[in-house]
């Protein structure tokens, strides 16, 4: 890892950068495929899933028996584990459904907002290096609550066009049907404009890598939203000496696993908790069956020594990381003050870890500096906030000589005649 001290606030922009390439340098690839799956459907999907990912496929979507198969194949302590994350996730987006808010605003005006959900929507699950089937909780359990009608699951097969067992049934403990094997941009594409076998949807959710992402922002032109701008994960330390250096070693190397372009960094006002770090990365790093990946992720990486706790939360919120550890005497200072981070873990016995996959908290969370103006995925994720007004005979001759006033100084006559039959048929 780079191991920088004090370094001056003039070269955070460059010091805090991401390993990525710019969304210039993807887009003419996306627009390409984006432009054959518009015209050719299933027959583009299948040719640029045999072309990047070695699988081709007679049929996009998994089968039935392929779901009963999955079920079969893990082995029951797994099945368990799955189950008790899928609880955890459960309890803590139901406790996210709010009520119908309503205000009387004037004498017969009444206003209200209520939820309802996205009719449907679309999942990614990476499965790359790494078969991301908790990802699958992470999306597919609030949609199940939000209401969802239509939930379209897409997930890059293997060389032999199989998906891996605990993604098959992940998504379909949580009741998902409509899985599909198709991954990257060719993924996002299919969801955006809808082929022969894979519905449009209304709004894409899931992480990915860098070619993923920028396929995400491009699908926003064609009338689909999307959950936010997830890409390569990432994750900041902040330690000091009350931190034990292994576990945050073994904190940076969690992410460092995800791929070669995550990114890690601890922050201290320790320069002994660096060494000590240091070292235990070196010592952890040689055990790792995923140890080349890592490798490169760390190369990436950082180790930033600042003096005071104060230019540390500066520096921390300038970076805005996805995944935030706090691990300090003074945890207090920085859970208050933070103001961009994805997902906030505190204390010695708070890993990252735990939030990828069983407390309960959903991992899907923004990257890239994004956590400065995206929240991390949640129930309200999969559902719009529609609002409604009813004003009776009183309520109208009490606002609206203000709306005519209004409209007219606007110019906007037509608007103001509406009021003024209704306000003269009142006075009849």
């Amino acid at each position: 890892m780079n191991k920088v001290e004090n370094p001056d606030r003039s070269t955070w922009e460059g010091l805090l950068k991401r390993p990525t390439q710019t969304y210039e340098q993807i887009e003419g690839t996306v627009l390409e495929i984006f432009d054959a799956i518009k015209a050719e459907g299933d027959i583009a999907v299948k040719r640029y899933t045999e072309k990047f990912d070695g699988s081709a496929q007679d049929e996009l979507q998994v089968s039935p028996q392929e779901l009963e198969e999955a079920g079969a194949v893990l082995n029951s302590e797994l099945k368990e584990a799955i189950a008790l994350a899928k609880k955890n996730i459960e309890a803590f987006h139901e406790a996210q459904k709010t009520a119908r808010v309503e205000v009387i605003t004037a004498p017969g005006v009444r206003c209200w907002q209520e939820k309802r959900p996205i009719q449907k929507v679309g999942l990614y699950i990476p499965g790359g290096t790494a078969p991301l089937f908790s990802t699958i909780l992470m999306l597919a359990i609030p949609a199940k609550i939000a209401g969802c009608k239509e939930v379209v699951l897409c997930t890059p097969p293997d060389k032999e066009g199989k998906i891996n067992p605990a993604i098959l049934f992940t998504a379909n403990l949580c009741g998902i049907d409509k899985i599909y094997k198709v991954g990257g941009i060719q993924a996002i594409g299919a969801m955006t404009f809808g082929t022969q076998s894979i519905s449009k949807v209304y709004k894409i959710f899931g992480p990915g890598n860098q070619f993923v992402t920028v396929a995400k922002q491009m699908a926003t032109k064609f009338n689909v939203s999307i959950d936010m701008p997830a890409g390569p994960s990432e994750l900041l330390v902040v330690a000091d000496d009350t931190a034990n250096p292994a576990f945050v070693a073994s904190d940076l190397l969690s992410q460092a696993e995800h791929g070669v372009d995550s990114q890690v960094i601890l922050v201290s006002t320790s320069k002994k908790l660096i060494a000590a770090t240091e070292q235990e990365l070196q010592e952890q790093l040689e055990r790792l069956p995923r140890k080349a990946i890592a490798e490169k992720a760390i190369a990436n990486s950082k180790l930033i020594y600042l003096e005071t706790k104060e230019e540390a939360l500066d520096l921390i919120d300038a970076y805005g990381p996805e995944h935030f550890i706090v691990s300090t005497a003074d945890n207090a200072y920085y859970v208050n003050n933070i103001s961009n981070a994805g997902s906030v873990f505190i204390g010695n016995f708070t890993p990252e870890s735990a939030g990828d996959y069983a407390s309960g908290t959903n991992h899907t969370l923004p990257t890239n500096g994004y956590a400065k103006q995206y929240s991390g995925v949640n129930l309200d994720s999969f559902m719009k906030s529609m609002t409604f007004q009813e004003i009776s005979e009183q309520g109208m001759q009490h606002i609206g000589k203000a709306i005519e006033l209004m409209a007219e100084a606007e110019g906007l006559h037509a608007h103001k005649n509406a009021v003024s039959l209704r306000l003269q048929s009142l006075d009849n």
